[in-house]
């Protein structure tokens, strides 16, 4: 099928060997979600902005996936901190290309800092990047363990970690055709979330904030409502909070439930990406997308 596109997949360029587009799912919610992270909305039917841009979550996500193509070797419990390091030094070294891309305040200040200096963030921003984990590890207990080691420096915080290893739990499990009942029952016993509440109730009184425990659960939940990708996606931005890390979330985990991004989602995303970036994502899907 690579080159012969239908309306339900990615264009020619991102069609990966396996007959989906893997880990651009996080990367087009992120930059849909962009526009609406300041411009907050609780409609469904939103429409795709022209200003909409990738930011520090996209970045960050590609990141993570550099990272486990540097060494994609299994962790143990004992070995945490190193592996955390290779995390870490990605991070600092994509935040050194693209430091414009909106990393918060925090993140900065650790990025051009001590090279040592652990963060205690609870922020979402472990999450939002931790997408790749979910694609590369063969066993659930390692692609926790792997999520746990890319928050050591960043956001040593069990809020932050819990985050992280539901969104990477979640890819893993939907990649592996496990379905939304089974994904929300495991998540919520392993990471006490509740996943019962309607996206509906939800964004009701629902606002901006970017601590891990408020703005992950109503993201995964976004998925499990929805029927497609772009329904997870307009479902993640509608709540009217963090709008591009939820998206980013939503988005991530979808495309590893569902297989595949309509393809005028893809004709307007992919043109805000630079081919740095593509590049990155392509050789990730080459080695971990099958």
């Amino acid at each position: 099928m690579i080159g012969n596109c239908t309306e339900t997949v990615c264009s020619a360029d991102w069609y990966s060997v396996d007959g989906g587009a893997k880990m651009l799912g996080a990367i087009y919610g992120d930059i849909i979600g962009s526009y609406y992270e300041t411009h907050c909305t609780k409609n469904y039917d939103f429409e795709f902005q022209r200003d909409s841009s990738f930011t520090d979550d996209t970045v960050l996500t590609v990141a993570t996936a550099r990272a486990v193509l540097n060494n994609p070797e299994p962790v143990t419990r004992f070995k945490l901190r190193k592996r955390g390091f290779e995390y870490a030094a990605q991070y600092r070294q994509y935040y050194s290309y693209y430091p414009s891309a909106g990393f918060g305040i925090m993140f900065s200040e650790w990025a051009m800092g001590d090279v040592h200096k652990i963060n205690r963030s609870y922020g979402n921003g472990a999450a939002m990047r931790a997408v790749p984990i979910g694609y590369a590890y063969d066993t659930l207990e390692q692609t926790e363990l792997q999520a746990k080691a890319s928050c050591f420096y960043t956001h040593n915080n069990p809020e932050a970690v819990k985050a992280a290893q539901a969104v990477a739990s979640a890819v893993f499990l939907a990649r592996h055709g496990e379905n939304k009942e089974n994904i929300r029952v495991l998540l919520q016993k392993r990471f006490r979330y509740d996943l019962s509440r309607k996206t509906a109730d939800i964004k009701e009184h629902y606002e901006y904030n970017s601590r891990a425990s408020y703005s992950v659960p109503p993201a995964i939940i976004a998925f499990l409502e929805s029927d497609d990708y772009e329904s997870a996606i307009r479902k993640a931005v509608s709540l009217g909070g963090d709008a591009d890390t939820e998206a980013c979330i939503a988005g991530g985990i979808a495309e590893a439930y569902y297989g595949e991004i309509p393809k005028y989602i893809a004709d307007f995303c992919d043109r805000k990406l630079d081919g740095f970036l593509k590049a990155m994502v392509k050789e990730f899907q080459k080695r971990f997308c099958r």
